[in-house]
């Protein structure tokens, strides 16, 4: 969501230049996904939501590890400018990297983090809501149950903020303090770096400290003030255990969505949504059922288990499952039948058509109504190009048939079970395409006769 009731622009500095060395991972940090979407690409995502543009992206030199492909990621997923902090000498300093790309920019800036994928539109507008009412720095700040290592939010006898203190430099009284820092800050973007150009580095790491512009705002006499998140959404991700934590909650988050919106999950825990999952009401989806990329559900579908559900749309009152797999492309009719261990990729199952058994269609369209029957296959792939298989409306596929395309069955028309078409079929046909069997009569009783002299022999 948007929120146009302010009268200045929006820009968003997104900061992705951290190596993320405790993930221990070749990918850079904020390109590990939650919710199947790279970390950064929520930020981005967030950023476009409060209505930003600019959006930069700050990012490591491309000589550092990971540099170059996050810069590449950013531009990929719609930033508008990627700009570069070499060497990292502190948050401050990254911000500070943005400022040729907002040169001219007469509006507020929130500064945001490409590892903290779960912050929502709603918080971060709470602090252009501080901005519209008076303040010239705003923070967003949560209470933990547990504020550990958080750098504090310092108050000051009026209510607003008076400072920021990182938690190693804290003292007893300012380790007491349950308001913590998220990280997430809005300014003007003319008084950001004007307070930033102030920031010195005289700390234990010798860092330019973007917290510090609360200090110099409020040595200038400027109201600096909070707004507060759900300690859940501000969850800052530097490690593999901390991804699986950010992963957990997109999940909780995500399940109780679909649920309230009218689908049911009879086992939510075991049910994974990806960032996009789009599902419909009167949705049942059973246990084990995992939904990747792109897909899109319509009303009163149901989607047994086991079922793994990928960059496919499916029509109302469609049955998938159990234990199917529909890959990207895969367009399922409505009233169609999916069903155990079939796999379906780029293809489109007409309206009111089965696929009920063992089977695999893959770059074809079937028409409503028709039956694939247990065993079938599509040879999409010569080993160079893919082609295309067209089966007609109330076609009647036999079971372990083989379709070798570019192949048509016309409208109507049967395969004969264990069949291999390489012809087109016409209307209302029967194609048989099988070897002549042949009997010959007494031949397994001698099999197993010899079979069992040459045993006792040895």
């Amino acid at each position: 969501m948007s929120n146009a009731s302010s009268s200045r622009p929006r820009a968003a500095i997104i900061l992705a230049a951290g190596q993320g060395t405790r993930m221990k991972s070749a990918l850079p940090k904020v390109m590990h996904k939650v919710g199947g979407r790279p970390m950064l690409g929520w930020s981005i995502a967030l950023a476009r939501a409060l209505g930003s543009s600019p959006v930069v992206v700050v990012t490591a030199s491309p000589e550092k590890p990971g540099g170059a492909a996050t810069g590449k990621a950013a531009k990929d997923m719609g930033a508008d400018f990627v700009c570069i902090q070499d060497p990292p000498l502190g948050t401050g300093h990254a911000v500070k990297a943005a400022q040729d790309a907002l040169a001219g920019f007469a509006g507020d800036v929130a500064v945001l983090f490409g590892d903290s994928p779960l912050i929502t539109a709603e918080s971060v507008l709470g602090l252009f809501q501080v901005l519209d009412k008076g303040a010239s720095v705003a923070v967003l700040g949560f209470e933990p149950a547990d504020p550990a290592a958080y750098g504090r939010l310092i108050l000051a006898a009026d209510g607003g903020l008076d400072r920021i203190v990182e938690f190693k430099e804290a003292n007893a009284d300012e380790r007491a303090v349950r308001l913590c820092n998220s990280g997430v800050l809005a300014a003007p973007a003319k008084l950001l770096f004007e307070l930033l150009a102030e920031v010195r580095n005289d700390n234990s790491k010798g860092e330019y400290y973007l917290t510090d512009v609360i200090g110099l705002a409020r040595a200038r006499g400027l109201k600096a003030a909070v707004a507060l998140a759900d300690p859940n959404e501000v969850l800052g991700v530097n490690s593999r255990v901390e991804l699986a934590e950010a992963e957990a909650s997109f999940q909780r988050k995500a399940r109780k969505a679909a649920m309230e919106a009218g689908a049911t999950l009879i086992s939510p825990e075991t049910v994974f949504f990806s960032a996009d999952t789009a599902i419909g009401s009167d949705v049942i989806v059973e246990p084990n059922v995992i939904f990747g990329d792109k897909v899109r559900i319509a009303d009163n579908v149901t989607i047994k288990g086991f079922s793994h559900i990928d960059g496919a749309t499916i029509a109302k009152g469609a049955i998938i499952g159990p234990y199917a797999r529909l890959r990207p492309g895969a367009e399922i009719g409505q009233g169609a039948h999916v069903g155990n261990f079939v796999e379906i990729k780029k293809a489109k199952l007409g309206a009111g058509a089965k696929a009920n058994h063992l089977t695999y269609i893959g770059d074809a369209i079937i028409g409503a109504r028709a039956n694939i029957g247990a065993g079938t296959i599509t040879c999409n792939y010569d080993g160079f190009d893919k082609h295309l298989t067209e089966i007609g409306d109330d076609a009647f596929i036999g079971s372990n048939t083989a379709l070798v395309a570019p192949v048509k069955v016309g409208d109507r028309a049967i395969t004969g079970s264990g069949s291999v078409i390489t012809k087109d079929v016409p209307a209302d046909a029967l194609a048989l395409a099988r070897g002549v069997q042949v009997n010959k009569e007494g031949w397994a009783a001698k099999f197993r006769a010899m079979t069992v002299a040459a045993k006792a022999k040895k």
